[in-house]
């Protein structure tokens, strides 16, 4: 699946803030090597159907063989390997003097290289435990194939000569043992080690979408072939609510296109962010926030919410929705179905345009029969327009009135809203009574 910045934006996957958005739910990462990583998979999932299978039932592995996972390295352990091999090309072999006088004499004489020496191979041995550990889950019945895969690699790396040798390092190795295999390791194993980082933060990745699928009690979706194109879910919420309100909702060949109205503040962007988190969390192999989903391979996600104008450019805001628009058609006419979000089109031009504009971008969506398509609008003569057209589903947020009082209740219900609620916020809120103050 492709996404983009403003679509990754859009539905709020990233953020500023430590430990928010959506990702901040999926980092269960154990190194920043791996956060790294899973945050370049959250960017760009994987690209066909066969692959996101064998990712799925990788992270699936995960969830019932967390316990497999090795508790002797950690983030520190792999910053020190780092500072360990930089060091590298200036180490010169040991020889003479150094190798003879005693651990007690050398921490006196040559403190911070004889603690620099063995707390590097500690972490280094420490290391290849780890990777010794994960290899060996080869062993263990029902592994994935990518995880094998991955697995073997690790085991070739490990094949290294010094390899036994660094295991066996401990607090009681002679000084001068140490300092030999310091000097070999740093020159010889410094190309394997790395290859072997690369390796544990693709599996850290893997089991951090395992470990979130299990704490947020996700559940995995069943992934089809991306024709016929469907997206059946049962429950789904936002993963970010404290409180969501959850939805079913199907999609289909024959009934590919929802048009969602209510008033502004009734939950129809909410909604649609349910809905393309969902999407793109089945993309990435890992469970979902929904009680059942089914879903299509999909090849883009693609948003259309929050647009914004650029003064350097000398872009209004109405001609950044034109090409934000515009990039969605060409998107389109690619090959595969894609899942476009569209929230309140053509916000930035007058009523009459508006109406026109998103009429006019309608009737060239439902010429698109193999993708998803959900649109927002308040304008109740657009929905009006279209209201017989059967692959259309039409669907709105209740808000309860009474009087001049209302109450968002956040469920969805079948047909066309023709709620207004604007001014009643207006008044709700003091702002015509501040106003004719004075």
């Amino acid at each position: 699946m492709q996404n983009d910045k403003t679509t990754l934006k859009d539905l709020s996957i990233f953020t500023s803030e430590a430990g928010g958005g959506v990702f901040g739910l999926l980092d269960h990462t154990t190194t920043h090597a791996g956060r790294d990583v899973l945050r370049r998979h959250v960017a760009s999932p994987p690209d066909t159907y066969e692959a996101l299978q064998e990712l799925q039932d990788t992270v699936r592995f995960w969830t019932n063989h967390g316990h497999l996972w090795p508790t002797e390295i950690s983030n520190g352990t792999l910053l020190m390997l780092e500072k360990f091999f930089e060091s590298a090309d200036s180490a010169t072999a040991p020889r003479g003097l150094a190798l003879n006088i005693g651990a007690f004499l050398q921490k006196i004489f040559n403190r911070n290289q004889y603690f620099f020496t063995e707390f590097s191979l500690t972490h280094l041995g420490d290391f290849l435990r780890g990777c010794e550990k994960l290899a060996g889950i080869t062993g263990e019945p029902g592994v994935p194939a990518l995880l094998k895969r991955e697995l073997e690699a690790m085991q070739e790396e490990l094949a290294h000569r010094l390899t036994p040798d660094l295991l066996k390092i401990n607090k009681k190795t002679p000084y001068a043992d140490q300092t030999r295999l310091s000097f070999r390791a740093r020159r010889e194993m410094k190309n394997t080690v790395y290859r072997l980082m690369h390796h544990y933060a693709r599996l850290d990745a893997w089991q951090s979408m395992a470990r979130a699928t299990i704490l947020h009690g996700w559940t995995f979706p069943v992934l089809q072939p991306s024709y016929p194109v469907t997206f059946k879910g049962t429950q789904l919420y936002h993963p970010l609510l404290p409180s969501p309100v959850a939805y079913d909702i199907a999609f289909s060949k024959e009934k590919n296109f929802l048009l969602l109205t209510g008033a502004n503040m009734s939950g129809k962007t909410t909604f649609m962010r349910s809905i393309g988190v969902t999407a793109l969390l089945a993309h990435l192999g890992m469970g979902v926030p929904a009680q059942t989903l089914e879903i299509s391979f999909l090849q883009c996600l693609i948003t259309n919410m929050h647009i914004e104008d650029d003064i350097l450019k000398g872009e209004s805001y109405f001609f950044a929705e034109v090409q934000r628009m515009k990039m969605t058609a060409e998107r389109l006419l690619q090959r595969g179905p894609n899942l476009v979000l569209m929230d309140e089109l053509f916000k930035g031009t007058n009523v009459h345009d508006a109406c026109e504009c998103t009429s006019a971008v309608m009737e060239g969506l439902l010429h698109r029969s193999g993708h998803l398509m959900i649109l927002s609008t308040h304008l109740y003569e657009v929905a009006q327009q279209f209201a017989d057209r059967r692959e259309i589903q039409f669907a709105h947020f209740i808000t309860e009135m009474a009087g001049d009082t209302f109450r968002f209740t956040y469920h969805l219900r079948e047909g066309i809203s023709n709620d207004r609620i604007g001014y009643k916020i207006l008044q709700k809120e003091g702002v015509i009574e501040l106003l004719k103050a004075g």
